[in-house]
């Protein structure tokens, strides 16, 4: 794919996103914290958003958010192992004219098989006491409810 097709196809994903908050001004996702054996959280890099954050995505039309964050993170990083698949949270957020509900897992003992893609260009296992410079405010609001550093919010 050429450079200007790979831009051409992340802004369509882009104002797809924000056609959706539009037309369906309330949003259910599934995200997931991914811990492996070493206890490191896993982190990603969308291709339409800046920061680090935990994997995950939309949840469809009468499908089970576990299963919904199993399927997302099977798409996104290459889901091949783990070991429990526990529910976390349910948080919500306000982006623009679309509240999100997001059901939060927490998965241990994962593998993954990560190859880059049209949504996850990248992906890192991060210390969850210490995750880098960039990583999203909600993502690390959720790293300190988990070690312990803050109470838990209903809020993303």
């Amino acid at each position: 794919m050429s450079t200007f097709g790979f831009y051409l196809r992340r802004f369509g994903l882009a104002l797809g996103l924000t056609g959706r908050a539009y037309i369906t001004p309330v949003a259910f996702g599934a995200h997931a914290i991914v811990l492996d054996a070493e206890g490191r959280v896993l982190l990603v890099r969308h291709s339409y958003v800046r920061g680090w954050h935990f994997p995950g995505g939309g949840v469809r039309g009468g499908e089970p958010a576990d299963a919904a964050v199993l399927r997302e993170l099977t798409e996104e990083v290459g889901l091949a192992s783990y070991s429990s698949c526990e529910f976390y949270g349910l948080f919500t957020r306000k982006v623009g004219p679309a509240t999100n509900v997001i059901a939060l897992y927490r998965l241990k003992d994962v593998t993954i098989a990560f190859e880059p893609n049209l949504e996850i260009r990248k992906v890192m296992w991060a210390d969850s006491a210490n995750p880098p410079e960039d990583t999203s405010p909600g993502t690390r609001r959720r790293l300190a409810e988990l070690t312990g550093k803050t109470p838990v919010s209903p809020y993303w």
